[in-house]
């Protein structure tokens, strides 16, 4: 398949400044490389998704001057591949069910001697009869991965060999039905053939699940891009509560071509190019390996 680069936003509202840079950068590394670079719109969380904010978020990655091919394709409309993934996972017995609450998981992992925040196994090894009984009391169960491995090594282009703990039995579909982002956004990125995904830092610490479930999955792993954040004055990650922090705050609803020139500007300087405002005269060879602040 021809080398495919991606952005995956989450429709849930407005980019702010951070997720327009790391879309340009995603677009850069895509672009400088001759590779494709798609859109996906990773809509899974059903409850907060609105198509009004996808329309707005496409209308605010043009208006940055970012272009994509194909279709944009939705999550939403990509169940079957999922369903197909957890049968081929299910088949070779690297499922099980989970009736834990969130509370339970909770009390579980503050246990003496348990990893603080990983899930503590206590289903794994349920009986058919422990199960059964769990359902006739009305507990709905998620689909956990019965990983087989603890640890696993990816290569990101700028934090080198990286090697994090796999072995948190993720959930791969959840009580209430709704798909996992872990599994989706494997199985998406390898049958769209993305073979290089670009993203915040944030994520980096994902990599290595993500990586070791396309393993079991016989799927490829990409090339990983793991890109600094930007952060707020205050030094956290950038939020409303740090003013402007939106193309629309700073450029209107009718996102005014000048403003919009500026945001331009201000992302190539970010990347180390002052005075540039055409993303398509950039390229990564001079971001900084430090996060970006933003200051209104």
């Amino acid at each position: 398949m021809t080398m495919t680069g991606r952005f995956a936003p989450s429709p849930t509202g407005d980019f702010h400044l951070g997720n327009l840079r790391t879309a340009a950068l995603a677009w850069l590394a895509a672009r400088t490389s001759g590779r494709r670079f798609i859109l996906r719109i990773e809509d899974i969380d059903r409850q907060r998704s609105k198509p009004e904010f996808e329309a707005r978020q496409l209308a605010d990655l043009a208006a940055i001057g970012l272009d994509w091919d194909g279709e944009v394709v939705r999550q939403s409309e990509r169940y079957g591949l999922y369903e197909d993934a957890l049968r081929r996972l299910q088949a070779d017995n690297l499922t099980f069910e989970c009736f834990c609450s969130r509370r339970e998981i909770q009390e579980a992992a503050s246990a003496p001697h348990a990893i603080p925040g990983h899930y503590p196994g206590t289903c794994r090894n349920l009986t058919p009869d422990q199960r059964e009984e769990r359902r006739k009391a009305g507990r709905k169960a998620s689909i956990r991965l019965k990983t087989p491995v603890t640890n696993w090594t990816v290569t990101d282009r700028y934090a080198g060999s990286y090697s994090g703990d796999v072995d948190d039995d993720m959930v791969l579909r959840r009580a209430d039905g709704m798909w996992a982002y872990n599994l989706a956004v494997v199985v998406d990125d390898a049958a769209q053939g993305v073979d290089q995904v670009t993203r915040g830092d944030d994520l980096l610490s994902s990599a290595p699940r993500q990586a070791a479930l396309a393993h079991l999955l016989g799927l490829p792993e990409p090339e990983y891009v793991h890109v600094p954040l930007v952060l707020g004055p205050g030094g956290k990650r950038l939020a409303k509560r740090d003013g402007a922090v939106t193309l629309r705050d700073i450029a209107g609803e009718e996102l005014d071509p000048a403003r919009v020139r500026d945001v331009i500007g201000w992302i190539a300087e970010s990347i180390g190019f002052a005075g540039v405002y055409d993303l398509s005269e950039l390229n990564l060879s001079r971001l900084p390996k430090e996060p970006v602040v933003w200051r209104p």
